[in-house]
This record gives C-alpha cells, structure tokens and sequence, in this order.
C-alpha cells in the first residue's frame, strides 16, 4: 500500500489481477501485481516466483519481490515506462507505430530472451504465453518477456514434456497444444508462439480479430507465404530498402517458426 500510495496509478488488468505503478523507498519504480483471490493460493504464484527468481537477462522482466499477508500475494517487478508491445501492434484505437527498425532491434531482443529460456539456465523454462501484451519495453525499448504465471521448468535434455490441459492464448498456441495426434510438446511450443509474434512484428499489425475461431489463425501466415514463393513485393509504407530487407527477413523467419 505504502509503495503504490494506496493503488492509485492503475498500469493494467487481466486474468490474474492488477497491475499498479509503484516506488521503493530506495528510489526505484516498480510495476506491482496484485493476484486476484481465484491465483492467490494457487501454483501461478509459486510458479512465477520459482521461475522468474532464478533468471537474470537482459531481455527478461526482472522479480525484485514479493508480499504475502494472508490471502493477498503481490509480485514486484521493475518498472517498464514504455509498456507492453501490444500498444505498438494493436489495431485499437490509440495504438502507437514504431519504425520498421525498431521493430526489428525488439524482435531481436525477444528472441535472445527466449533463446536464454530454452537454453541459458540450468534447467529449461518453457514460458507458454509468448505475445505482445507479455512483451515489456523498458525506456529504451529493450524489450523484456514477461508474465511466467503458466511457465514450467524441465530438465535441459528432456524431448517433450508433460501437460495436463492446454495453456496460453489463442492465436499464438502452438497445434500440439491442441491436437494430442502431431506430436508431443516441447520448448517449440515457444518457438511457434514467437512465431506468430514476430509475424504481427513485421506486419505492424495484429494477424487476427482475436474473436475469430482457430480455424482463421492461419490465414495471414499462408498469405504471406504466399507472396513470399511467388516474389510479389509485401506493401511496406515509408519503409527504406534496408528496412524492406529487413522486415522479409522477419517474415520468413516467422515462417520457420510457424
């Protein structure tokens, strides 16, 4: 309470609860999430304590706490001033642009994060819920992945893992999360994900109405395909060359994700 003046400054909602902008008496900002009563005392919690607290990169969200008093749970995070990727990609109203460059400098970024997930800890952290609103850009948009609440932990060499239920957002998950039949799931989960992020990165703009069935998922994806095979140019407004070939770059390896 002290450290948000009595949850005043309101960052964000979702599932799991709110987000409020706050200070530590040492100086810094922080982003604090309140679990709602429904994640309090389940595994969400520990799972995001167990997982963010043994991570420093870079290009993921840095755990600087945690609070408990009875059923109430808090998260601490550092403070992201630039928000979520999702403001930058969205199609609502509002939304800000970010110059193909930049872009492309995040995507980057994203992918060094994830790679360290998979491949930089002791164990591999397989995340689960890769999109744009889980995308954090500090204040010089070094992006940082975000939200471990459905993560996992897994030996390094383990192939695939096991789950009870399907877990993340449609429109990002991966088809083995959905169709028992393909294949078990592993860290390409994460991959495919990334995928789709990256897809909506180049294109600066989100694939889909996230209202639309699974069916649809896949249309823009195919689009691009496409016109990639058949070397039509993808209309880029204001785009350099440079960014033009960067931006295909993007494309086609949102592709290999897929």
């Amino acid at each position: 309470m002290k450290m948000t003046g009595d949850f005043k400054d309101k960052l964000g909602e979702g599932g799991y609860g709110i987000v409020y902008k706050g200070k530590l008496r040492s100086g810094p900002l922080v982003a604090i999430k309140m679990l709602n009563k429904s994640k309090a005392n389940g595994l969400e919690f520990m799972s995001e304590i167990a997982t963010i607290g043994r991570i420093h990169h870079s290009n993921v969200v840095r755990l600087v706490g945690f609070c408990v008093e009875a059923s109430k749970r808090a998260l601490i995070y550092e403070f992201m001033p630039n928000g979520s990727l999702d403001r930058y990609i969205s199609y609502k109203e509002g939304s800000i642009s970010l110059a193909y460059h930049q872009m492309y400098t995040i995507s980057l970024g994203v992918a060094r994060g994830i790679a360290y997930l998979h491949q930089g800890c002791d164990v591999q952290i397989l995340h689960f819920d890769i999109k744009p609103h889980n995308i954090l850009l500090d204040e010089n948009f070094i992006p940082k992945v975000s939200d471990f609440g459905l993560a996992r932990l897994y030996p390094i060499n383990g192939s695939s893992v096991t789950l009870t239920g399907a877990r993340g957002t449609i429109g990002y998950m991966a088809p083995e999360l959905f169709y028992k039949n393909i294949g078990g799931v592993s860290y390409k989960a994460d991959v495919y994900s990334f995928g789709m992020l990256l897809m909506e990165m180049a294109n600066r703009r989100r694939n889909l109405n996230p209202y639309a069935d699974h069916s649809n998922e896949l249309s823009f994806p195919y689009w691009i395909y496409d016109q990639l095979v058949e070397e039509r140019e993808i209309e880029m407004r204001g785009a350099t060359d440079e960014e033009k070939n960067s931006v295909k770059k993007m494309f086609i390896a949102a592709l290999w994700c897929i």
